[in-house]
């Protein structure tokens, strides 16, 4: 079975900083995709939060995983997942639809950011990559 990531901010190639940036050379790009919630700008990334309302998209990118187990836990550590219940969590990984460009749906991990949010800071257009050039 194949595993998916939709990236949405610092973990697409482009934006990777030094620390996570060989990690995610592993990743395989299969297109460009959205997912239903919210984005926000927290300062140095965006911040993700899942809405089952569909009335508004997270644009991003869908990667194949690799089938190395240690790639996951990087991205873990990286993204500040300790495991479902812990408080201490930055981000929480999460299975969820991904629908991409080409229409296709498909079900992949996303990292949805798990502290509060300002609602003054949401990226209106669900597109990092327009606040992030």
């Amino acid at each position: 079975m194949k595993n998916y990531l939709f990236v949405y901010g610092t973990l697409a190639n482009e934006y990777a900083p030094p620390e996570i940036a060989e990690t995610v050379k592993h990743l395989k790009y299969i297109g460009e995709g959205f997912v239903f919630g919210r984005l926000y700008d927290v300062g140095e990334y965006p911040a993700a939060i899942l809405d089952d309302s569909k009335q508004t998209k997270i644009f991003g990118r869908i990667y194949q995983l690799p089938t190395e187990p240690n790639v996951l836990q990087k991205l873990d550590d990286y993204e500040e997942f300790y495991s479902l219940d812990s408080p201490q969590n930055l981000f929480v990984r999460k299975r969820t639809t991904v629908f991409s460009k080409s229409g296709n749906k498909l079900i992949g991990w996303i990292y949805e950011y798990n502290k509060k949010v300002k609602p003054s800071s949401l990226i209106k257009s669900g597109d990092y990559s327009e606040i992030a050039a």
